[in-house]
């Protein structure tokens, strides 16, 4: 019998509840659906095996298909209750751990689904063909299925490729030993206090990986020093959330590229705003720290989010704005373990004390 923690059954219940409801409907940026932006559904397609591919078409009958072969046909009523059930047993479950779903895995196991998840290659957990109605055009595409019934889920975990290292000047070594000797619960935190406490200055010196520095010029040429400064903004105590941190930035650099900002202080704030909005959707729907990005969405299609009152909505190409609004308001930046990812402590290079801290964002 299959098992899986709230966001996995999400997934499936993502999957149920559209061929029930046979049309996927958009969110605006707080994640209310709009009614009058919807996708028609065509067929939603899982390919467990590799070669194996089930298309499952809907309709008032939901016909399911392998390899252009009707294997079985039952109605959307059907799909409806068994995703209203499956719905109340992920709401009962309490913690974060895995369960089993007795009547739903009897029914998956009928409609040929024996994995939760589908597995793919890229950000999508869900492949659907959609009718654009501005178009005419039909398109398969992929989604990004999160969550609200579980527990938050990372947009960006931290690695060895999401360091950002900064020059530290004004400490004396004594000062660097008592600073690194700090072992508290929120030990990072309270290193910063005391490096200020010390009289100690920190400055952007340079990313750990090349390939995510090269990632973020991809967005814009000065987005490492932007993150760079949201980061100090972090772990100095300033704010937690994204759009909270943006306005750190905004206000910790005055300058870009050797040029002083002529421009009103709202038109500053906005390119601000813009460009943590474009990392947040490149991370979103396909840039990986570790992976040289070209641009492209994996995501083909967007993300689907499955709300707390069970409401299955979408961010798709047509409100892009949208979810480049939701993402800037409903993320933070958090700290990762600093012993798995070597980070937070003082040392010497070169001559230099310097400190490596690790990006880590997620959904709040």
């Amino acid at each position: 019998m299959l098992k899986g923690n709230k966001g996995e059954w999400s997934e499936v219940y993502a999957f149920l509840r559209l061929l029930a409801d046979g049309k996927l409907f958009a969110a605006d940026e707080h994640l209310n659906r709009i009614e009058n932006m919807f996708f028609p559904i065509i067929k939603i397609i899982r390919e467990e095996v590799r070669g194996t591919v089930y298309e499952y078409k809907a309709g008032t009958m939901v016909k399911i298909c392998l390899n252009g072969t009707v294997l079985l046909e039952a109605p959307t009523d059907v799909f409806d209750n068994e995703a209203q059930r499956l719905l109340a047993e992920i709401q009962t479950q309490g913690g974060n751990g895995t369960f089993a779903v007795e009547g739903t895995n009897s029914f998956i196991n009928r409609i040929y689904v024996n994995k939760l998840s589908a597995p793919a290659a890229d950000k999508s957990d869900i492949s659907i063909e959609l009718h654009d109605a501005n178009t005419g055009y039909e398109q398969i595409v992929g989604f990004s299925i999160k969550s609200k019934l579980g527990s938050p889920s990372t947009l960006l975990n931290a690695s060895r490729s999401t360091g950002f290292i900064y020059r530290v000047n004004g400490l004396s070594e004594v000062d660097a030993d008592r600073i690194n000797a700090i072992d508290t619960p929120r030990k990072i935190k309270d290193r910063f206090s005391e490096i200020a406490a010390s009289g100690g200055h920190l400055s952007f010196c340079k990313m750990e990986s090349q390939k995510f520095k090269n990632n973020l010029f991809m967005i814009d040429s000065q987005m490492p020093e932007i993150v760079a400064q949201m980061l100090l903004g972090y772990f100095s105590g300033r704010a937690s959330n994204c759009a909270d941190l943006t306005e750190y930035a905004c206000e910790a650099i005055p300058i870009l590229g050797g040029d002083t900002f002529f421009y009103p202080e709202t038109a500053k704030a906005n390119f601000y705003i813009h460009k943590v909005k474009e990392l947040l959707c490149a991370v979103a729907l396909g840039m990986k720290p570790a992976t040289p990005w070209d641009g492209t969405d994996e995501a083909t299609g967007g993300y689907i989010i499955v709300k707390h009152n069970g409401d299955v909505l979408c961010y798709h190409i047509y409100n892009r704005d949208a979810f480049r609004g939701y993402l800037l308001n409903n993320t933070k930046f958090e700290g990762a373990s600093s012993t798995r990812h070597h980070y937070g402590s003082l040392y010497n290079e070169n001559g230099n004390t310097l400190i490596k801290l690790t990006l880590q964002i997620r959904f709040i």
